[in-house]
């Protein structure tokens, strides 16, 4: 797409919110899922290794990689939930990708709203496989950044026009309420999480804390639902009651990652659990009856982001939505890089 070897295709937050809005948020989400999907059934061609994460007392920060064997991509992501106090996002974001025959970046990426549209994609995309059929009624239980985009994303691949939503703060469910305002949903707000969860074909909690917590108990959670465990992502840090999850059949994206991070933490090293790609590839059955609890045990996993930027890259050509960003040092001969500096100074 870009001929000069020094420049790489940069998609600032500008662009991608330019990008998102002229694609349309419901078409570029099923699209997204499109593209998850997609890789997730060739999942056995990808290098694959849980997040290199660095814990700190308050968030973590992690590094996301993969590669299909053409293609190398990774993220850099943070996790402070303290930061929404301070005025910062609890989540930031940015990628890459690189070709893997010469290592040269062919795209670099802002990701913290990818990552809320991919997460949110994923989340839809395994519903589609494991909810209820005809599931129209979902419990929303966080309504922070990430609960709009949960919301659309059931919409557009479920449809899915009926939410129950809960925050400990109002607030935040008062926004959620007037953001999603337009899409001819229909919402309640409730005052309790038992509250919301009343009626829902689907549960879906999405907190921030990073915590061992218990935003779901076992007598809120009846037969043949669908859970979407979305906040609990980090070795030590959980959203559901134990009991639940051994009343559950469980789904993972990659079972390395998430017995150290997701909500199966809590169980046996050996409990077993079933890998949505196989799912997704027709080789294991998703849901099998109206009355059984499936739960996807959602901590993201770095191919869902290969995907996201992989989907991204496509659109650079028809929109222009980029700028070209000199990164790499490009010199007049390739082993002359000194030579390279040397010529700057006398250009001065």
């Amino acid at each position: 797409m870009i001929p000069n070897l020094n420049i790489v295709p940069f998609v600032s937050v500008d662009h991608m919110m330019k990008l998102v809005l002229k694609i349309g948020v419901e078409r570029f989400l099923v699209e997204v899922a499109d593209y998850i999907e997609d890789d997730f059934r060739r999942w056995e061609l990808f290098d694959k290794t849980p997040r290199v994460a660095s814990h700190s007392a308050e968030g973590v920060i992690e590094l996301m990689p993969t590669s299909d064997g053409e293609v190398y991509g990774f993220k850099y992501v943070n996790g402070h939930p303290k930061n929404m106090r301070e005025g910062r996002q609890t989540v930031t974001a940015f990628g890459m990708l690189a070709d893997v025959h010469n290592g040269y970046p062919v795209l670099l990426s802002e990701m913290t709203i990818l990552t809320a549209l991919r997460t949110a994609a994923m989340s839809a995309l395994a519903a589609k496989y494991l909810a209820p059929a005809g599931s129209s009624c979902m419990a929303l239980i966080g309504n922070g950044a990430q609960a709009e985009f949960q919301a659309v994303a059931f919409k557009a691949l479920l449809g899915v026009d009926r939410l129950r939503l809960y925050d400990i703060d109002r607030t935040a469910t008062e926004k959620c309420i007037r953001n999603l305002a337009d899409l001819g949903l229909d919402m309640v707000a409730c005052g309790t999480a038992q509250e919301a969860v009343e009626g829902a074909d689907i549960i879906t909690t999405v907190t921030a804390d990073k915590q061992y917590a218990t935003i779901l108990t076992d007598n809120m959670v009846g037969s043949g639902v669908h859970i979407n465990a979305v906040g609990g992502d980090c070795p030590g840090k959980t959203e559901l009651h134990r009991d639940i999850l051994l009343r559950s059949d469980i789904f993972v994206e990659y079972p390395p990652q998430t017995r150290i991070e997701g909500e199966i933490q809590q169980l046996a090293p050996d409990h077993e659990v079933i890998e949505l790609w196989q799912v997704m590839s027709g080789a294991v059955q998703g849901r099998r009856d109206s009355g059984q609890i499936t739960l996807f045990d959602s901590v993201g996993f770095a191919i869902e982001d290969f995907s996201a930027l992989r989907y991204v890259r496509d659109q650079l050509r028809s929109t222009g939505l980029y700028q070209e960003l000199d990164m790499l040092a490009d010199p007049d001969e390739t082993r002359d890089l000194f030579g390279m500096l040397l010529r700057a100074a006398q250009q001065g």
